[in-house]
């Protein structure tokens, strides 16, 4: 360790954004670029600990090698951190932008102070690597003669992709839209995730030796047991797209959406033409809300407040969280406590208040009278234990009527669609994920594996690019009888 008391004498001070006044003009990223003496100064804080949480379960997924590219940034070692950086993770340039960093929550430093600025330090490694040059194609010395087919080009499919192409294989990538990255591309808005970089990594695959093919929608335009015969073995990487729905009264109007119809299309026609097409859904001049919070919700404020929305309110069913860890969510666990996030922020910017309403349930969408909706009847609810369990009451007296001509539910997602199951005769689980246990990612398919939040439910960036790893692992081992991956 470089600095014994770097963590007793420096503070924490994360990357800035830009204010929101300025970025709230613009679809470009937000973050700013920092000094490296800053960046030097944060990795200091690091302690080197005996036992670093910030690898365990309960933090980084990939099991970053965090202590080690710390303490390198702080010796000025950038190319040995970005060494470091990539032995356990495909693709810092996102985790280190979209990842909500559970190593920080787990961080040691974090019992008695503010943790380590990891992500912040993660992301300056990786953009210095592509800035320097020094993050170049290296396609494999050898083939095997495997052709393995990846089903989704998320940031599972990706990160099986480049490890199955590292040990040789041919790999072939199949996307049924238009453009490779998948939920990087289309379900993350610019500002968070800037899209030349998904394109700048996507290149690199692909000089690397990896096929890509878009608009192949495999269980449509391509018959899944076609793959079988074609492909030695097969991964299913293809996301939990079937999003939840809310079955209320009014529910059949017009003006109402899932999340991520809003979020692709809008990213679409910017990518097409700066939304000159007006191929998207427009929040322009509507009261809009958002009901369901999460990422994906932050997601949809940011993306309608830069449409030009007249009003917007964020509906949550649970309470607000509470400002530091309640004695039931004790560290290393991640930290289930209120924060502003980027949207949010943008939001009180624009309208002065905080747009998420707490603990408010949805009971019906209102007709505008031509089959539209015109607003959705709510009333507050209560929160209460019993028995271990968390339970809900209606609070009578509350019931409320708020306008909007644009609704956006952003309530999560239920699995992967079944299509591609039913043509390949795969099990499902309870969750209505494809079936494959974890550490094999086998389905009950011969040759057919699966990763990601297809197999184990909506869940984070970092967790997809662990589990195409976990998976490419096993179909080496599939195809080769033994394997080397990491």
């Amino acid at each position: 360790m470089g600095k014994p008391t770097g963590f007793l004498e420096i503070h924490r001070s994360t990357v800035p954004c830009r204010p929101p006044e300025e970025r709230l003009g613009t679809y470009d990223e937000f973050l700013v670029e920092v000094p490296v003496s800053h960046l030097k100064s944060q990795g200091a804080r690091c302690m080197d600990c005996g036992v670093p949480f910030c690898q365990s379960e309960s933090g980084c997924p990939v099991d970053n090698l965090i202590p080690e590219w710390n303490d390198l940034v702080y010796r000025g070692k950038w190319r040995e951190a970005l060494d470091r950086l990539h032995k356990t993770n495909n693709f810092p340039e996102f985790t280190g932008r979209v990842c909500p960093a559970p190593c920080e929550g787990a961080c040691v430093l974090g019992i008695t102070d503010p943790p380590v600025t990891i992500k912040d330090i993660e992301r300056a490694i990786v953009d210095r690597g592509f800035s320097e040059g020094w993050i170049r194609p290296r396609p494999p010395a050898r083939r095997t003669g495997k052709r393995v087919a990846v089903v989704g080009s998320g940031p599972a499919g990706l990160a099986a992709a480049d490890q199955l192409n590292r040990a040789g294989h041919l790999v072939t990538v199949l996307e049924r839209d238009d453009r490779i990255g998948g939920l990087l591309m289309y379900g993350i808005p610019n500002m968070k995730l800037p899209k030349e970089l998904v394109e700048r990594r996507v290149q690199l695959l692909r000089e690397e030796g990896i096929e890509f093919l878009t608009g192949a929608h495999v269980g449509v335009d391509i018959a899944a047991e076609d793959l079988r015969e074609s492909f030695d073995a097969v991964l299913l990487a293809c996301g939990a797209t079937r999003p939840r729905d809310l079955s209320i009264p009014g529910r059949d109007l017009a003006g109402i959406h899932f999340a991520m119809e809003f979020l692709h299309k809008s990213t679409k026609s910017l990518l097409d033409s700066r939304h000159a097409d007006g191929q998207y859904i427009s929040a322009a001049g509507k009261d809009v809300i958002v009901i369901g919070g999460g990422d994906t919700g932050t997601d949809c404020i940011a993306t309608a407040l830069r449409h030009g929305c007249r009003s917007l309110v964020s509906f949550e069913l649970l309470p607000r969280s509470p400002e530091s860890r309640s004695a039931d969510n004790p560290w290393p666990q991640w930290p289930r406590i209120h924060r502003v996030d980027y949207g949010h922020a943008e939001a009180i910017q624009r309208f002065g208040r905080d747009p998420r309403e707490f603990s408010i349930l949805s009971r019906r969408f209102i007709d505008d009278g031509s089959g539209r909706a015109a607003g959705v009847e709510t009333v507050r609810v209560e929160w209460s234990r019993s028995g271990g369990r968390s339970e809900m009451r209606e609070i009578p007296g509350t019931e409320t009527t708020h306008p909007a001509s644009l609704i956006l539910l952003a309530m999560g997602f239920l699995g992967p669609e079944t299509r591609l199951s039913e043509q390949l005769g795969i099990e499902l689980d309870a969750r209505s994920a494809f079936r494959a246990e974890l550490g094999r990612f086998a389905t009950s398919a011969e040759g057919i594996f699966a990763a990601g939040d297809c197999r184990r439910g909506q869940s984070l960036v970092v967790w997809a690019i662990r589990e195409g790893r976990g998976a490419a692992r096993e179909i080496d081992r599939y195809l080769m009888g033994s394997t080397a991956l990491p």
